[in-house]
């Protein structure tokens, strides 16, 4: 496996999901301890904020890079192709992304503790999206209804010729795009 490869060893795949696990732990405690005590409501908020932002992008970038944009479209057929390989973003691209295109911006926009709050939103989407698509792809989820949900959702989106259900973590932007497929149910 090379440095830029997308297809990870096993240890290289669980270190993305311990990692990110981690990150969003650490932070969200550094935040509870650091954070200006009387702006919980604020520091909520962006956290929400920040979740919601990647839902967003996690949907954009799954529509119009992953299923549009070479190499990248390139790269994510040959997840459609072998859907249970252990094919992610290298760590530390998803890593750099996210200090370069949220942390800094909203560090030179907001000040320290409110952008590391909305990151923490961000990082926290990114994590859960991580586990839903493994989860999807790779654990029997019977006994959690949300859970065969998503799943399900996921599989319209392997399973079909028509472009549907770009959410991997939610649903939401297809609806608001139109991207729901007349059959699934979210």
């Amino acid at each position: 496996m090379s440095f830029l490869s997308l297809e990870r060893s096993r240890v290289a795949y669980r270190a993305d999901l311990v990692l990110y696990g981690a990150a969003v732990l650490l932070l969200g405690a550094y935040l509870l301890l650091m954070a200006p005590p009387a702006r919980p409501l604020e520091l909520a908020t962006l956290v929400l904020l920040g979740l919601l932002c990647w839902s967003l992008v996690e949907y954009l970038l799954h529509r119009f890079v992953l299923h549009g944009l070479w190499p990248f479209s390139v790269w994510h057929a040959a997840h459609h192709r072998r859907p249970r390989a252990l094919i992610c973003t290298p760590t530390w691209l998803s890593g750099s992304l996210i200090g370069l295109l949220v942390f800094l911006p909203a560090l030179m926009l907001l000040g320290a503790w409110r952008a590391q709050a909305l990151t923490l939103g961000v990082l926290a989407g990114y994590f859960g999206y991580t586990v839903i698509h493994h989860a999807a792809h790779h654990w029997r989820l019977d006994r959690f209804a949300w859970a065969m949900r998503r799943k399900r959702w996921h599989a319209w989106h392997h399973g079909r010729a028509e472009p549907v259900c770009y959410g991997v973590s939610s649903g939401l932007w297809d609806h608001v795009f139109g991207t729901v497929p007349p059959a699934a149910a979210d």
